[in-house]
């Protein structure tokens, strides 16, 4: 069948603002446990004079100090970033799938190939939003006394530049982190929602997919956060002022395997999974039934 430029454009529109729903929805359920990921992740062992103790130690503390706002500090840089991050996660993984379909790859690998291609894709385009929403989230200070989003990015810009010491701080880390989740993301609830049975009950098929996304975001999480420990490390404040301790992913992963122990690069992994398990459900179940309901739109009006 030839190509038609309409039909594509059409297909494509729906799974950008699918994508970008699923987005939209899991950045305002799961913020608050980003923000503590990214605290414990740039504490720098049991010494850290402004470390917290325990998980429950950090959501007390951050919310007697800082208020409730204080959960959702750099919130915005992910609500201007999600959309089209989620967008372009969701389109490209789409495409690259279309794509690996003519290579005649297993469809096991071919989904776990299209979802690295996609990862990497999302990282170019999210990273100086993520080097801002760090920056945010690593302020200690009281929520109303920190500066908007704009005035940070500005900052960062104006000190240190577009480059990869200023806004893109930090892209071989995000690249890593992106790439891994997707393609274990992706892979896993494609190839596992194929072999388990369809469930003629909307509810228990709703149910089955939620698990099955809640396994893959879990799984991900827990293979990809080296990545983010390191990507956190790079973007965060610096143990000396002045001086850059963390610049490139794979040196930082050895500083912090060597001076703080192997279990120093699972940092966050419970706020991380409490965050990116359900969350990555919400996402896979949003973007889906959204983008089900605009093809039926379509057909609907074509029908009449």
């Amino acid at each position: 069948m030839a190509w038609q430029p309409g039909s594509f454009l059409q297909e494509a529109s729906h799974q950008v603002v699918a994508g970008g729903s699923a987005g939209l929805v899991e950045i305002c359920l799961m913020h608050p446990l980003d923000v503590v990921k990214t605290r414990f992740q740039i504490q720098r062992g049991k010494t850290d004079p402004t470390g917290y103790k325990s998980l429950g130690d950090c959501f007390r503390t951050i919310f007697q100090r800082e208020g409730l706002f204080g959960f959702y500090k750099g919130i915005f840089p992910p609500i201007l970033a999600e959309t089209p991050k989620r967008a372009v996660k969701f389109f490209t993984f789409e495409q690259y799938k279309k794509l690996l379909g003519y290579a005649s790859l297993p469809p096991g690998l071919a989904f776990a190939i299209a979802g690295l291609g996609s990862g990497l894709t999302e990282a170019v385009v999210v990273n100086p939003f993520e080097v801002v929403k760090v920056t945010l989230q690593t302020n200690r200070n009281a929520f109303t006394e920190q500066p908007s989003s704009f005035v940070q990015a500005r900052q960062i810009i104006k000190t240190d530049g577009l480059g990869f010491q200023g806004l893109n701080k930090g892209l071989t880390a995000t690249l890593g982190r992106h790439g891994v989740f997707n393609m274990v993301y992706f892979g896993f609830y494609f190839n596992v929602k194929s072999i388990l049975p369809v469930n003629k009950d909307p509810n228990l098929e709703f149910l089955r997919k939620f698990g099955i996304g809640l396994v893959s975001g879990t799984i991900a999480s827990i293979i990809n956060i080296p990545f983010d420990v390191a990507k956190s490390r790079i973007q965060g404040p610096q143990p000396v002022p002045g001086e850059i301790k963390y610049r490139t992913c794979f040196k930082t992963m050895a500083t912090v395997y060597k001076e703080e122990g192997f279990l120093a690069l699972y940092k966050g992994l419970v706020p991380k999974i409490m965050r990116l398990g359900p969350g990555g459900a919400v996402m896979l179940l949003v973007y889906e039934y959204v983008y089900a309901w605009l093809q039926d739109t379509v057909d609907h009006k074509q029908h009449f």
